[in-house]
Order: C-alpha cells, then sequence, then structure tokens
C-alpha cells in the first residue's frame, strides 16, 4: 500500500533518518516508537504529505487516503461540534444536495422529452447509485457513536468549538479523521488529551478497525492494546519486527544479548587465530598452517553489535524542605461557573509524603482543584495549607509556555538564580541538552524535548509538595520510567493528575476520583482502583478480555463473581419482597446453596489454572535448557519462543492469582 525506500533526513548536519526502507501493508498495526528527537514526528509528516526528504522515494498508491493527526491542531471556531464533525462527510453532503438541486430542477421543468431533462435525469440516478454505495443514511449515527465515545456528551453537539480547551479541539480532529476511514491513519501521541475512557474506547476502535494505522504514543498499555507490529527509530536507524510492543522489547533484548555472546566468541576465535598466526608466522614447519589460518581469518563474516542510544535522563527531586504533618486540608470546597457547578463539597486533606492521583474524565474539575489549590481562581470553602508548604507545580500546557525565540541555555538562564547559574551547563546535559543541543532554539525542539526543558524549571527551586498535570505527556518511555523512579524516591508530597496507567501503578497509594461534580477517595494504587470500578460498571466488564475471548472463558473469575453477587442481589431483592419467614429461610438456604456452588466452581478453577501454570512452567524449563546450548543460542526463533512461553507463564500466574482471590472473597463471606 505505501512504501519508504532509502529515506534520509538530516538537520544541519546531523544525520535524523539514516536511508531507512520499509513498507506498510492493508491492515497493518503500527507503534512507532523511539526516543525523544528520534524523528518519529517527521517521519508521519513525510507520509502524510507535509515534509519532503533529503533523499529516497516514497511510494503509494493513488487511491490510498492517508489522514494524519499531529500533537498540536486547532480547529476553527465558527462552527459547532457537530458541524465541524460533519465535514469528514463533506462529500456525502454535498452529493445530497446536488440530489435535491437535480429534483427540484426537475420538478420545475415541463420539457419531459428533451435531451436536457433526458440528462438530468441519467445525472440524478448516477448521483443516487453513488449515494446508495457510501451507506450515507448511518453517518450522522456514527458521527454521534464517535463523539460520545471520546467523552463528549450530547449536550456538547451545538456548542461553538470555541468554548472548548485545546485537548477538546484535538478530540474533535481526532473524530473528524476517524469518520473519513483512510486507508492509513497517522496519530500522533493521540492519547496526551485524551481520559482513561475515552482511551480504552480508542483502543477497541483501532484494535477492530480493519485499515492501516501508525501509532506514535509513549503508553506501553496503550500500544500493546492496539499494535501487532513495531518499528523502532534509533540513531538514524530502523528496527522492524511484526511484535507486539512489549514483546518487541523483550525480543530486541534478547537480540541484543545474543549478539553480544555471539560477538564476544567471535573476538575471543579471532584473537586466538591472530595469536596462532603471529607466533608461528616464520617458522617453516609451520607455514601450511599459518597460511590455513590467514585464509581462515579472511572469511569470517564480522558480527556487529546494534549501536544502543545510552543517552538517558538524570533526575533527582531536591530534598522536600520540612512541612507540617498535613500540607493540603480541604474542607466543603465548591466551585463554579457562573450556574454550572463543576465540584461540591470537597473533603480531602494529605498527610505529609503521600503520593495520590487525580483520575477521572476531562472536564470534571481536576485542573479545577489544582488551581484552587494554587490560589489561582476563587471559590467556595476553606483550603489550609500545612506549615512551611511550599509548592512546585507542572502545569499541562508547561512545554507550550515556553518562549520559542529563546535557546534551551536562555530558557534556563533567565529562571536561575544564585549558584545555580554557574551549574546551568551541567543540569543542561543532565537532561540531554548537553554541546551543541543547548543552543537550540525552543520553536525546533520535540514535544518531549520541551517538556524536558519546563521539567528543569521545576527543579530550580526545592519544593515540599508537588504538583504535576499531565508530566508525562510527549515524555518517551525512557524518561517516563526515569521521572516515575525521580517521584517514588522524592520525600516530599506529591499531587499527580495523569490518565496514565502504567504510569501511576506503583507510584501512588490513594487515587481520588473526579465525576459527577463530587470527589471520592479510594484507597489503594491505580490498578486495584480500576479493578475496582470494572466491577461497579458493566459495560467495563464486558470490555474485560477475560470475559470476552471464547465461550470457555465465560466461566472466569469475572464472570463467576457477577453471576455470584447478581444471584445475591436477586435473593436478596426476593427476600425483601417476602413478608413470612418461612419464604426468608427458604431464600436464605438457596442464597447459600448458590454461593457454595459458585465456590466450587471457583476451587475448579483454581486447580486448573495451578496445572496450566505447572504445565507452562516444565515447558519454559525446556526452552531455557535448549537456549543454553551452544546449538541454540544461536537460533533467533528460539529466543521467541523463550518469550511466549514466558509471556503465556505470566499471564498464567495472573489468572490464578485472581481466582485464588475471588475463591477467597467468596469463603469469607
Amino acid at each position: 500500500m505505501v512504501s519508504v525506500e532509502n529515506l534520509k533526513v538530516e538537520f544541519g548536519g546531523f544525520t535524523l533518518l539514516n536511508s531507512i526502507s520499509f513498507v506498510i501493508n492493508k491492515k497493518d498495526r503500527i507503534a512507532l516508537i523511539g526516543k525523544n528527537g528520534a524523528g518519529k514526528s517527521t517521519l508521519l509528516k513525510i507520509l502524510a504529505g507535509l515534509q519532503t526528504p533529503g533523499e529516497g522515494r516514497l511510494g503509494i498508491s493513488k487511491e490510498t487516503l492517508i489522514a494524519y493527526l499531529p500533537q498540536v491542531m486547532t480547529c476553527p471556531d465558527n462552527c459547532s461540534v457537530i458541524q465541524e464533525a460533519e465535514k469528514a462527510f463533506a462529500h456525502i453532503i454535498k452529493l445530497q444536495k446536488d440530489i435535491e438541486r437535480i429534483q427540484q430542477q426537475l420538478i420545475e421543468r415541463e420539457d419531459y422529452e428533451s435531451e436536457e431533462y433526458h440528462r438530468l435525469i441519467e445525472k440524478l440516478d448516477q448521483k443516487s447509485q453513488i449515494l446508495s454505495m457510501t451507506d450515507a443514511g448511518n453517518y450522522k449515527a456514527e458521527i454521534e457513536k464517535t463523539l460520545l465515545g471520546l467523552g463528549f456528551e450530547r449536550s456538547d453537539f451545538d456548542r461553538p468549538t470555541g468554548e472548548f480547551s485545546g485537548g477538546w479541539r484535538m478530540r474533535i480532529e481526532l473524530a473528524k479523521l476517524l469518520l473519513q476511514k483512510p486507508d492509513l491513519l497517522l496519530l500522533d501521541e493521540p492519547t496526551n488529551h485524551l481520559d482513561i475512557e475515552s482511551i480504552q474506547w480508542l483502543e477497541n476502535f483501532l484494535a477492530q478497525n480493519s485499515k492501516a494505522v501508525i501509532v506514535v504514543s509513549h503508553d506501553r498499555a496503550f500500544l500493546d492494546a492496539v499494535c501487532t507490529r513495531t518499528i523502532e527509530l534509533s540513531l538514524g536507524k530502523i528496527y522492524d519486527f511484526k511484535l507486539p510492543y512489549s514483546r518487541f522489547v523483550e525480543f530486541r533484548k534478547e537480540m541484543r544479548e545474543q549478539q553480544m555472546r555471539s560477538y564476544e566468541n567471535q573476538q575471543k576465535l579471532i584473537q586466538d587465530t591472530e595469536a596462532f598466526i603471529e607466533r608461528f608466522r616464520y617458522k617453516a614447519t609451520k607455514a601450511v598452517q599459518v597460511q590455513s589460518r590467514i585464509k581462515q581469518l579472511e572469511k569470517i563474516e564480522r558480527i556487529e553489535v546494534d549501536e544502543q542510544d545510552n543517552a538517558h535522563l538524570h533526575l533527582r527531586f531536591p530534598p522536600a524542605p520540612h512541612s507540617g504533618s498535613f500540607p493540603v486540608i480541604i474542607e466543603q470546597l465548591s466551585k463554579s461557573y457562573g450556574e454550572h457547578l463543576v465540584i461540591g463539597d470537597v473533603q480531602l486533606s494529605l498527610r505529609r509524603g503521600e503520593k495520590v492521583a487525580f483520575v477521572g474524565r476531562n472536564g470534571e474539575g481536576k485542573s479545577t482543584l489544582v488551581k484552587c489549590i494554587l490560589d489561582e481562581i476563587p471559590y467556595e470553602g476553606s483550603i489550609k495549607l500545612g506549615h512551611k508548604v511550599k509548592i512546585a507545580y507542572f502545569a499541562q500546557n508547561q512545554p507550550q509556555l515556553l518562549d520559542e525565540n529563546l535557546s534551551v541555555f536562555e530558557t534556563v538562564d533567565r529562571v536561575a538564580t544564585g549558584d545555580v547559574r554557574t551549574k546551568i551547563r551541567d543540569i543542561l546535559g543532565a537532561f540531554m541538552f548537553g554541546g551543541e543541543a543547548s543552543d537550540k532554539k525552543v520553536r525546533v525542539l520535540s514535544g518531549g524535548e520541551r517538556s524536558r526543558l519546563a521539567m528543569i524549571r521545576l527543579l530550580l527551586e526545592p519544593a515540599n509538595l508537588l504538583i504535576l498535570d499531565e508530566p508525562t505527556n510527549h515524555l518517551d518511555m525512557p524518561s517516563k520510567d526515569i521521572l516515575k523512579a525521580a517521584i517514588k524516591t522524592f520525600d516530599g508530597t506529591v499531587i499527580l493528575v495523569s490518565h496514565d496507567r502504567e504510569f501511576l501503578d506503583g507510584l501512588v497509594e490513594k487515587v481520588y476520583e473526579f465525576g459527577h461534580q463530587k470527589v471520592r477517595e479510594h484507597l489503594g494504587d491505580i490498578r486495584q482502583f480500576l479493578e475496582k470500578k470494572k466491577l461497579e460498571s458493566l459495560r467495563q466488564l464486558e470490555q474485560n478480555p477475560l470475559n470476552s475471548v471464547t465461550d470457555k472463558d465465560k466461566t472466569s473469575t469475572e464472570a463467576i463473581a457477577l453471576d455470584a453477587l447478581s444471584a445475591t442481589n436477586n435473593k436478596e431483592k426476593q427476600a425483601r419482597s417476602k413478608t413470612s419467614d418461612t419464604a426468608v429461610a427458604s431464600n436464605n438456604y438457596a442464597e447459600r446453596k448458590a454461593l457454595n456452588r459458585k465456590i466450587k466452581k471457583l476451587e475448579k478453577m483454581v486447580q486448573e489454572r495451578e496445572d496450566e501454570v505447572s504445565k507452562l512452567e516444565k515447558q519454559l524449563e525446556l526452552t531455557q535448557n535448549e537456549l543454553n546450548t551452544p546449538e541454540g543460542a544461536g537460533r533467533p526463533e528460539l529466543h521467541e519462543q523463550y518469550i511466549r512461553d514466558k509471556k503465556a507463564l505470566d499471564n498464567a500466574l495472573s489468572y490464578w492469582e485472581m481466582a485464588a482471590t475471588e475463591m477467597e472473597s467468596f469463603k469469607n463471606n
């Protein structure tokens, strides 16, 4: 469908893409990965026809429709949300208007036998046939379905686009692209402006889409859910494997380790051969052996180890100055804009050293509450900051607030004070802006590079309360991991506003859920919160892969739990509707009997899971033993088998753990 041949891109003497080639096939779902500044966005722009490469050829068939969603985009303010979305069907709307115009002409004319009249009939017939082939009757329903999936309410449809923030405008543009049903969809960081629910909807949409898609994203869970092929850009080269992202990472690691082992073994062989040649070069009795070794050395095909981009971020937050035991206490807080209540009756208190997450759909008040804490907007109620609390705030649009006309060095130099000014070069080097990179203008930086630069400003002054609003937007995965590790070791209090499930996992111990003008506190980490939400929402339960893969999976832990819960609820309703003690006793007996049946099913499932784990452990051990042999170490397919076996074992252990937990829960009840 699309072919890329020997593509080369250079910037100021630096080679960004060095003669890369690959092919995009129909139905390919590709994760395009690489460090910030590796050339991902540049490659998407070239595929979209918005940028011309220095060298190389791009082959795209004429009938191929390509749609592109950049990281930053604005849509016009002169129409409503529904009108903007309808632009995806402009060809259909034009066709309908043409048909209406021709029909009106036929009604008004009376020269039924004229050639012009017959030409109009033929034209009407042609356009009607084209319209029937476009399935035009459903396009309004498709628009509504897509907008609702991306988080809009029906009441938003007639609102002017100018009333929405940049993130919501990006959703409108994304809706238009999805509705066009292009042959190749190019998405550059589509999840940056989506909440968790909308990300899950987009995952399902793209996974079921029959067309090709290339996604640039730093959301591991999103890439794993959507993509079946991974292309990595690193130091100008391309690494292309038909593997989902997580398996690709494991496979690349295994490949490099195997390359290193083979390289080291070959180097030892070369050194031994060269030592033999040097030792016996001038001995006549060894002349034949020496010549043989020289020829052997010449025939050796030298193994090359893939070059790695080892540049990485060095991030550590300054020690937090001591603060009071409760850095933030909020009581009966409400915030309205005119008659519209955003959040009401908020009760919240944070202990020193706590790390919490603010989650919920966009527009439910997360950033609004942050602004209240920062005292940037008026509110009703009470917010008390603890003794000696010093706040450091990273806004969601912080990277966009940087002055594009300044250089990287000037951006930091203007806010640095005291002794820090003598260490600016060292700080920039730690954030991968060493050498000439410090002289780059902000306007040429990628989204991730801007985020790193904005993060430097955050670290210039010690704080004991960090408020980070979507800090991982535009950061590559290694940088996200380093930021996560830095937050973990930070000894102050942290409020994280984020939709990144993987980033929050293992980082926060409390979750505040924003929704329906309320803020609800959930103890536990993000994984426990999401599991709880799945049990509360039947729609999310049905989306759980454990419940939707095969008929056999219908007996999974969650399905059994739901059946038991449903049965219990039905029994309770029946019990309330009965007035006699005999009926109540009968219902209680039926409940216990139903519960015992569920427990037996769960016990059987736990045993089956244990047997499966045992079987997979033996299989993994066999594969590992074969890999440890000299013959097996050189077989790439064996490395792939090992990765598959390990993944299967990890999944089986997870299912066993869930089943065992569910069984204990039922027994305790």
